[in-house]
């Protein structure tokens, strides 16, 4: 596309109100090539040559195989679209032709991804030199029981994903042991992702994976992919347990890639006026931005993804979309373009991938489902709505564009919240090195005590196994004896429950069940047509909820608790929903204190209890709030750990003292501290919680804790890098342009923001006083110039 142009048009139009705050273009790069050490296999150059006119191998292509034929573990770190998946197809399939009994295990994220590879492979196949040795095959969920034993006993490479290695190839090892004597490779795709709850999971599967390939006399190598983040080797190497080869000399060629910074404009504005209204400080919507840019795009045939952080802002933009290319009886246009979103059914998902990639489709509105490598070919544009979570997913979702050498579009559209807003005024932080630091805790007790269940099914553990799981395996394994599901015979722990504890053990979300949602319009029947995970089902289907779906508003009838289903059926209205929730916490002793600034910092073990309460009813377009309703639903509560900021008698004297509330400087520092510390500790907003508490210590203290039983380290690391965090959150608040406070700095709009939440709705919330929370962060500095 010409993406020049398009900004040219763009600007000229008399609806623009200078919402290009900047554009970085990032110019095209040549190829870099080498020649690896050993020479591959004839039969591979010529595959390479033959079908995917590959003549030379990119430098850390190249690379990669060295460090692989030298048997090391390795950590490729590239740019989307880079050939990433060459780093480890060509070593293994090189492999099966020098040892035809050779093995190999593909593990990716999601199944897509899988069936997505499969493809490439199965083509390989085809290869009369490959034909013979090269047999893959997908072993997930979805595979039919009658061909899984022939999947076990034929193929050569097997294509899964933690969840079904963890629940269907693992305890069933017995039936796995000649493969798993003869595995040479484990391969670890987009190990980025494997972060959080999910990673700290995943961790333990592969240390039992290990153990087994050990116990029937395997030591496979491990090839894992990634893209760029701060520490890439620490987290690798804290996922696997393995030390690790770092391969990032990229010498892949791109082109050139417009990346623009979209921000809304201010919803009005007043001159001669001391006071702020809230339309002063309050943005126009993120999503109706998007609308126009991505019919804009549709309109001139130029294929575009929408990429949005929530499902309700994926499918309102897919609806406002259709709707306004219908009115400018663009109504054949509407029909190219499609919502993405997890929920959805595979059929459904496979469908809308093939028909993106055939260019059927011209617009995609998705979830970050999309952002890791499915093929869906060369797109012209990519639209962010709101910074995903990480500079990390910027980057891969802006990679979806421009996957051949052509110019491409990047446009991230700012919400009107801290990070956004700081990203407009601090182009380049987004544009340097990464600070992200992926984080994963293998020894959090939670998910140690399920690992390890899941360990001693599959083999008896013994006081050897601390090689894997570390130092705590006797300790949970007596606490286990104990509730009757282990039993200790001359110092083996055997499995004696009759229960099944990988089925017990979800890898993905704090609950281990999911609700159906079905429609109930039909004749005498429930069609299900989504599902949600046991945890956020209250914050999604709750009673009168809307629910939305490929574009169309569905109430919510029901919501079974006991049968885990919420009933649905269509409906018209002009209004959506968004819950409200409360929480509280208490923590504990804690394990870790030191003194900070005048004040004291804590690292403790917290319970924290959180509930929702209630239900706002917002109009389509105006985001107009038409009303609340109360909700009488159960609370959760989970014990997790937190870090605890006391600023110390002395600051919140000083606030008194010059007319302050301390407790509103507090509120704003406590917002300030959770926009910033997703991008240090590489986690997702709706992983870490706030509140600011007087019950435990008798004087007010900000509370950061962590969405998880037993922390997985988020408030860990925020407890390690405090200094860079308040320097982050002075920054975010003391660029913001506002005079009173709003949500671009000191406010925030949901203390634990729901994945079904539109981020739109950023200024539904008391904002704390801007000028409090300023002086608070200014007394920090100075008390640190006087340590």
């Amino acid at each position: 596309m010409d993406a020049e142009r398009f900004i040219t048009d763009v600007r000229r139009d008399k609806r623009y109100r200078d919402q290009v705050v900047h554009i970085r273009t990032i110019p095209a790069r040549e190829a870099k090539y080498a020649q690896p050490r050993h020479p591959l296999p004839e039969a591979l150059q010529s595959l390479l040559r033959r079908e995917h006119n590959i003549h030379h191998l990119y430098t850390h292509q190249a690379d990669a195989l060295n460090a692989v034929a030298e048997g090391k573990d390795v950590v490729i770190v590239t740019a989307t679209a880079s050939g990433k998946t060459l780093c480890y197809n060509l070593p293994v399939v090189a492999a099966l032709l020098a040892d035809p009994a050779a093995r190999a295990i593909y593990m990716f994220p999601t199944k897509a991804l899988a069936q997505d590879q499969a493809g490439v492979l199965n083509r390989w196949a085809g290869d009369e030199a490959l034909k013979d040795v090269l047999r893959p095959a997908v072993y997930d969920g979805d595979t039919p029981s009658h061909a899984r034993s022939r999947i076990r006993n034929k193929a050569s490479i097997i294509l899964t994903n933690p969840d079904m290695l963890h629940v269907g190839i693992l305890p069933y090892h017995g039936k796995w042991h000649e493969f798993l004597r003869n595995l040479h490779y484990i391969v670890v795709d987009e190990v980025h992702t494997y972060r959080g709850i999910f990673g700290s999971h995943v961790a333990g599967v592969l240390r039992r994976l290990f153990r087994l390939c050990e116990h029937y006399g395997g030591r496979p190598q491990v090839i894992c992919s990634s893209a760029t983040i701060a520490n890439p080797l620490e987290l690798t190497e804290r996922l696997t347990g393995r030390e690790m080869t770092l391969i990032d000399n990229d010498g892949a060629p791109r082109g050139r890639k417009h990346f623009v910074l979209w921000n809304p404009p201010f919803l009005s504005r007043t001159s001669g006026d001391d006071t702020e209204s809230a339309d002063e400080v309050l943005r126009r919507s993120a999503n109706i931005e998007a609308v126009d840019l991505l019919t804009r795009l549709v309109r001139n045939q130029t294929q575009a993804i929408v990429f949005t952080r929530s499902r309700v802002a994926a499918e309102l933009i897919y609806k406002y979309a259709a709707e306004d290319l219908a009115r400018q009886n663009s109504g054949d246009l509407a029909e190219r373009i499609r919502p993405y979103r997890g929920g959805y059914l595979p059929t459904e998902r496979r469908e809308i991938e093939k028909a993106l990639f055939s260019g059927e489709l011209l617009g995609v509105v998705a979830t970050n489902a999309l952002e890791l490598g499915i093929d869906v070919g060369a797109l012209d544009a990519a639209l962010l709505v709101g910074f995903p979570g990480t500079i990390c997913s910027t980057w891969q979702q802006a990679g979806r564009a421009g996957r051949t050498n052509q110019d491409s579009l990047v446009v991230l559209i700012a919400y009107d919240d801290p990070i956004d807003q700081y990203l407009m005024r601090n182009p380049d932080y987004l544009f340097a090195a990464s600070h992200e630091h992926g984080v994963v805790d293998p020894s959090n007790p939670h998910i140690l005590a399920g690992q390890l269940s899941c360990a001693c099914f599959e083999k008896p553990l013994t006081d050897a196994d601390e090689a894997y799981f570390g130092p705590l395996v006797r300790q949970v394994a007596e606490i286990c004896a104990g509730d009757g599901e282990m039993k200790q015979i001359d110092g083996r722990y055997y499995w004696s429950s009759s229960e099944y504890p990988a089925k017990a053990t979800n890898l993905r979300t704090m609950g281990s069940d999911t609700y159906a949602i079905a429609d109930i319009s039909g004749e005498g029947q429930h069609r299900v047509i989504g599902q949600v995970d046991s945890i956020s089902a209250p914050e999604l289907v709750y009673p009168n909820a809307v629910y939305l779906h490929e574009g169309k508003s569905y109430i919510v009838r029901h919501l079974d608790v006991e049968a885990k289903i919420a009933l649905i059926e269509p409906v018209e209205v002009d209004y959506y929903t968004q819950p409200v929730l409360a929480s509280h916490c208490r923590f504990d002793e804690p394990t870790e204190t030191r003194p900070w600034r005048g004040g004291q910092l804590l690292f403790a073990p917290a319970d924290v209890t959180w509930q929702t309460i209630a239900f706002r009813k917002v109009k389509y377009y105006t985001m107009e709030m038409v009303g609340q309703t109360e909700l009488d639903l159960p609370s959760q509560t989970l014990s997790t750990t937190a870090v605890v900021w006391d600023p110390g008698e002395a600051i919140r004297q000083r606030l008194s003292q010059d007319g302050y509330n301390p407790i509103e400087g507090l509120l704003g520092v406590r917002n300030l501290m959770l926009a910033a510390l997703p991008s240090l500790a590489m986690c997702d907003r709706r992983d870490i919680g706030g509140i600011v508490d007087s019950s435990n210590l008798g004087r007010p203290v900000i509370v950061i804790y962590d969405r998880y039983p037993g922390g997985l380290g988020f408030g860990q690391k925020g407890y390690e890098v405090t200094d860079t965090w308040m320097e982050m959150a002075s920054r975010i608040v003391r660029g913001c342009p506002c005079r009173q406070g709003c949500p671009s700095c000191v406010g925030l709009a949901n203390l634990r923001p729901a994945i079904h939440s539109d981020p739109d709705l950023g200024g539904s919330s008391p904002v704390p006083d801007k000028d409090a929370t300023i002086l608070l962060l200014h007394l920090l500095e100075q008390a640190a110039e006087q340590e």
